[in-house]
This record gives C-alpha cells, sequence and structure tokens, in this order.
C-alpha cells in the first residue's frame, strides 16, 4: 500500500502517519526527515538541500523530488509506505506520480486529514506551550501558515481527486478514534 497524508499544520499528519505505518507494516516517510538524512550522509542532493537549510529557505521542488526519487529507485519502497509532508505542490504531485510510473509503481491513495482551522490553531498553541515551539505560539503566524497551506494544498486535494484516490477523514477527536478512522479508509475495514 502506498500512501500519501495531506493536511493542515496541526491535523496530527506525522503522528497518525507512524501509527498507521507501525500498524499496516509501512515505511514512514517524512521529508523533513529525508532531507535531514540527505544532508547527514552528505548526498549531492544533500550538499544542495544543506545551502537552502541553513539560510532558511524552502528547499526547491526539484531536489525534494530528487530525494524522494532516490528512495523509489534505490527498492526501499518497494514494501509500501506513506509520505508525509510531500508532495506539497502540483508539479511536485505530478513529479512523484511520473517517478512512481517509471518504476511501475503507484499511489494508492491520498489521505486527507481534515481539521477545522479553529481546531489547528487551538492544537498548535497547545503545541507551543507543551514543546516550546515559538512558530506554533504567534496566532498570527499559524493564520498564515494555514493560508499558505490553503493555497499550496487545495490544488493537490483538487489532483488527487482527479486521480480517484482521495479519501477525506476527519481528524477530531482523541488519537485512537482517528487512527481507527485511518485505518478504515485506506483499507475498507
Amino acid at each position: 500500500m502506498n500512501l500519501v497524508f495531506l493536511g493542515p499544520p496541526g491535523s496530527g499528519k506525522g503522528t497518525q502517519a507512524k501509527r498507521i505505518a507501525e500498524k499496516m507494516n509501512l515505511l514512514h516517510l517524512s521529508t523533513g526527515d529525508l532531507l535531514r538524512e540527505a544532508v547527514k550522509n552528505g548526498t549531492a542532493l544533500g550538499k544542495k538541500a544543506k545551502k537552502y537549510m541553513e539560510a532558511g529557505e524552502l528547499v526547491p521542488d526539484e531536489l525534494i523530488v530528487g530525494i524522494i526519487e532516490e528512495k523509489v529507485a534505490s527498492g526501499e519502497l518497494d514494501n509500501g509506505y506513506i509520505l508525509d509532508g510531500f508532495p506539497r505542490t502540483v508539479p511536485q504531485a505530478e513529479a512523484l506520480k511520473k517517478m512512481l510510473k517509471k518504476n511501475n509503481s503507484k499511489l494508492d491513495k491520498a489521505i486527507l486529514i481534515d481539521v477545522a482551522d479553529a481546531e489547528v490553531i487551538n492544537r498548535l498553541s497547545s503545541r507551543a506551550k507543551i514543546e516550546g515551539r515559538a512558530d506554533d505560539a504567534d496566532v498570527s503566524v499559524v493564520k498564515n501558515r494555514l493560508d499558505v497551506y490553503k493555497k499550496q494544498t487545495q490544488p493537490i486535494i483538487d489532483f488527487y481527486s482527479g486521480e480517484s484516490i482521495l479519501k477525506k477523514v476527519n481528524g477530531l477527536g482523541n488519537i485512537d478514534d482517528i487512527t481507527k478512522r485511518l485505518h478504515q479508509a485506506i483499507t475498507g475495514k
């Protein structure tokens, strides 16, 4: 099973991706983790990405796509995976589709963890207090992140809806209930 998890910041994508990956014996791939790994390992793409990361800039699509492509080509993903944090743009989604096709693979489902803005703000404010994350403490910054997410992600939601692989899952409630809903959306059971 090859999956993409989508959702706003604070929707629980990372938490739920880890839980579902463990439950279904899938590889969990976080774009941030992959970038840090490529930098740590000193790969050619990692060295290029490091320059952007150290400057606090977004890593360009072609570098992120290249890092994902290395993973796909390595065969490491052959037993199924969950992509968390990728794709973030339609060009990334299109590049992913092409690279998977080139490797005789495809996405089975794109899972949207649906959480209302007010809940996201609430969750991120709590996370800021618990984890001391300054980027989550300022409500105006959080609202801006939500606006950016909507502008970037709505086209991806439309893209995967057009591919007939999008599943929307209610991201409200306790963590175990959300995990159950996600598992059911993925497996049909």
